[in-house]
């Protein structure tokens, strides 16, 4: 008796427990009235709608939440994401894309983001305003574990100096940076063809040296075309001159 009492219990709170999840999960009560997202830039909300399977009308205790956050980080844009229930009738996404920060180009084009990590291949429909890093191999990236190399390491060092507000040369105006594994990184400047030698190390220093150049160029007029500054020794640097626009020696320490 005591047994068939017991089967009978777990049968009932079974039933009982069946009919509550229908009940919950079947209301129209519950019914999604609308899915709201925040934090993205990239995609829209009907790519992350698509992405998750998520709509209107839907109700609201049906959806997995982990099932559904796993779909999200599925999607090669989103770097974290949190789903949740505003009841009675709602359905929050909140999620942080990946910021973009350069296009590393080794034979097949990836995004950085600004954590220093491959996240995507880069389609034509990313974004494009970006400087392409050439130069560099799959042997310099974190892959597996393996620290970063020392040419990665100064790539990053660059592009965050480019991050700061008021810097001389801004992540923006670089259209490529280019790395020699034995001399070091040369950035190329999208408003004009000056290439600027930076080599290895004491980056900051070296800033703060090529803003002291620019000013004595722009400010005194000496040079009316360069064709590039060489910074890898801050304490002797030289700058070349365009042969079209000057017969004169084609370039000068400073």
């Amino acid at each position: 008796i005591k047994i068939l009492f017991g089967l009978t219990a777990v049968a009932a709170m079974s039933f009982l427990f069946i009919f509550g999840y229908d009940l919950l999960t079947q209301s129209n009560y519950f019914k999604a009235s609308q899915v709201t997202i925040f934090g993205h830039e990239m995609l829209s909300d009907q790519d992350v709608l698509d992405q998750t399977g998520l709509s209107t009308g839907i109700n609201i205790f049906s959806v997995n939440l982990t099932t559904t956050r796993k779909l999200l980080l599925a999607h090669p844009w989103i770097a974290e994401a949190e789903v949740s229930r505003d009841i009675p009738s709602g359905i929050s996404i909140r999620m942080e894309e990946h910021k973009p920060l350069a296009i590393i180009d080794i034979k097949r084009k990836f995004l950085l983001n600004t954590k220093g990590e491959i996240f995507k291949e880069w389609k034509p429909a990313d974004p494009v305003n970006l400087p392409i890093v050439s130069g560099l191999e799959f042997s310099d990236l974190n892959v597996g574990g393996t620290p970063y190399s020392q040419p990665f390491n100064a790539v990053m060092s660059v592009l965050k100096l480019g991050q700061k507000s008021g810097s001389v040369v801004a992540n923006k105006q670089i259209s490529n940076i280019e790395i020699d594994k034995d001399i070091g990184l040369t950035i190329h400047v999208n408003n004009s063809l000056r290439a600027i030698k930076l080599g290895y190390d004491d980056y900051s220093n070296k800033y703060k040296r090529l803003q002291e150049v620019l000013c004595y160029i722009e400010n005194g007029k000496r040079f009316e075309n360069v064709k590039s500054i060489d910074l890898n020794n801050p304490n002797r640097i030289v700058v070349n001159i365009s042969m079209e626009t000057s017969s004169a020696v084609d370039h000068k320490e400073v």
